[in-house]
Parts: structure tokens; C-alpha cells; sequence
């Protein structure tokens, strides 16, 4: 017994108790918990009455939850981009130019900046009057003021904007930390040999990140069909359903309407969607490796 207590396990699952208990309080317990509740017309002050698949018949039916699901999928597009410009940002900031530390840090300070200040400031710049219409006024892109959190033709697309901005940063330092792993002997056994910087990035960097590329792509399409906070706070869904996502939906439902019965089950059709997603990512990286040059 005590040569366990002093061995790497034991310290490792020290050091990994404190965030496994609150996983267990506050993702694992309640996600167990939506199953039975899903089952059911749970009401805070009147009786509870067994429903069985009425929540989720009733989900397949709700037109105003299909559109939110839709909205939610349209905002899976900006994961490749995202991934895209964040290994790119990543490689830049890798290299020994002047400044690069000033370029870090910038590019990571919306990631650890409120999404409360970020949705003022963005909704400061886009406003009718902004400095967005402004700019793009006086370089002759738009001729007239444009309503971008107002309008249901654009509304969706900004958001998902503001969402990329915000994550790059965040991405970027997750594959910066893939880069400073790979040897540079193989860029320079690379070099020997002929091959480009765009063959060095395609047949060396790329498939050495991919388990980073995978894990990045794994959470940005869960942050993507979950995503809530910037949607409620800059358009509350609106206008009229054209930003309504499935996560602000569920929260309208449950903590809103007080339907916590059906919000269970519109959360565990949601769950089992990004699981779905979440399989074909791994299909999709199964074939790996380095390839020739």
C-alpha cells in the first residue's frame, strides 16, 4: 500500500482528482441524471407525470427547434477555417521574426478577454453607427449603413465571425505547442533534400499535428453546436429565429419556460449529434502519418 502511494500513479491521480470530481458534479451526474428527466414533465411546483418518448416526438415536430439545430450545424463551417488559420497563425508565430512575442500575445487576448466585454465591444463596432459601417462607408465597400446584428441575411454569419475571432488565439497556442515538438532535424533532412517550405508544411508539419489537429477539431465542433454565450448575449436568437442555436433554444425551455423535461430531451438529441460528429472526425483522421515528399 504505501509503495503505491508513492508511485506515478498515485501522484497522477492526485493531481487529476480535483477536475475529475468536478466533472463528475457538474457534467457526468447531470447528463446521467437528463436520461430519466427526459422521461418525464418535471415541473418545479406541480406533480411530475411519466411522459415515456413524448419529449423527443415532440422534439422531431418543433419547428423552431429543427431551425435552431440547423443554425447550429451552419456554424460547424468555421471549424476548418478556424483550424486552417490558427495552424497558419501557429507557424508564424513559431518562426524567429522581430516582435513575435508582442504577436502571441496579442493574438491570445480576446481568448482569456470576458465574452460579456467582447459582445459589448463587437456590438459597439457594429452598430448602425459604427466604426465597422464607418470603415466600410468611407472605402467605398458599402454604400449605405448595414444592420449587422439586426438583419436576419447577416446576423448568423457575424456571429460566427465573433466566435472565430475569439478562438483563434486559443487554437494557435494548442498547435504551437504541437510545432516546438516536431524535431527539426526533419526540416532540415527536408531541405537536403530538395523539398519546398509549402512541401515541408504539407508532408512533415501536417501529419506530425495530427493528433493535435484532431483533438483542436474534436472541441471546436462541440464549441460550435454548443455555442451559446455570444448568440444570447448579441441577438438572444433573433431576429426572429435566424441566429437560434439548439444551446440557446434548450436554455429558453428549461430555464426560461421552466420545460426542464423537455429541454432534457432536446439536450440528449443534441448530445448524440456531436457524438455522431464527433465518430465521423475520428473516421476521417483514422489514416494518418508523415508522407513522402
Amino acid at each position: 500500500m504505501k509503495s503505491w502511494l508513492r508511485s506515478e500513479s498515485f501522484t497522477a491521480w492526485a493531481f487529476m482528482a480535483p477536475g475529475l470530481l468536478f466533472l463528475a458534479i457538474f457534467t457526468f451526474w447531470p447528463i446521467l441524471y437528463g436520461i430519466p428527466l427526459s422521461l418525464t414533465d418535471y415541473s418545479v411546483i406541480a406533480e411530475t407525470h411519466y411522459v415515456g418518448f413524448d419529449n423527443f416526438t415532440r422534439a422531431f415536430q418543433d419547428k423552431n427547434f429543427t431551425i435552431s439545430l440547423w443554425n447550429s450545424l451552419v456554424y460547424v463551417l468555421i471549424v476548418p477555417v478556424i483550424q486552417i488559420v490558427s495552424i497558419l497563425m501557429a507557424i508564424l508565430v513559431n518562426s524567429r521574426i522581430p516582435g513575435v512575442k508582442m504577436f502571441r500575445a496579442a493574438y491570445y487576448i480576446p481568448v482569456v478577454t470576458s465574452m460579456v466585454a467582447v459582445a459589448l465591444i463587437w456590438s459597439w463596432l457594429l452598430g448602425h453607427n459604427g466604426v465597422v459601417n464607418y470603415l466600410l462607408i468611407q472605402t467605398g465597400i458599402i454604400s449605405g449603413q448595414v444592420s449587422w446584428l439586426s438583419s436576419s441575411s447577416t446576423a448568423l454569419y457575424v456571429l460566427m465571425f465573433i466566435t472565430m475571432w475569439k478562438g483563434l488565439g486559443y487554437y494557435m497556442m494548442l498547435y504551437l505547442a504541437g510545432l516546438q515538438g516536431i524535431p527539426a532535424d526533419l526540416y532540415e533532412a527536408g531541405r537536403v533534400d530538395g523539398a519546398s517550405s509549402m512541401k515541408l508544411i504539407w508532408h512533415v508539419t501536417i501529419p506530425l499535428l495530427r493528433p493535435h489537429i484532431l483533438f483542436c477539431t474534436l472541441i471546436s465542433i462541440m464549441g460550435a453546436v454548443r455555442v451559446f454565450d455570444e448568440v444570447y448575449i448579441l441577438t438572444k436568437g433573433g431576429p426572429g429565429t435566424s441566429t437560434l442555436t439548439s444551446s440557446v433554444y434548450i436554455f429558453q425551455k428549461g430555464l426560461e419556460q421552466f420545460n426542464f423535461g423537455y429541454a432534457s430531451a432536446l439536450g440528449l438529441i443534441v448530445s448524440v449529434i456531436i457524438g455522431a460528429l464527433s465518430v465521423l472526425v475520428f473516421r476521417f483522421n483514422r489514416k494518418g502519418g508523415v508522407n513522402s515528399y
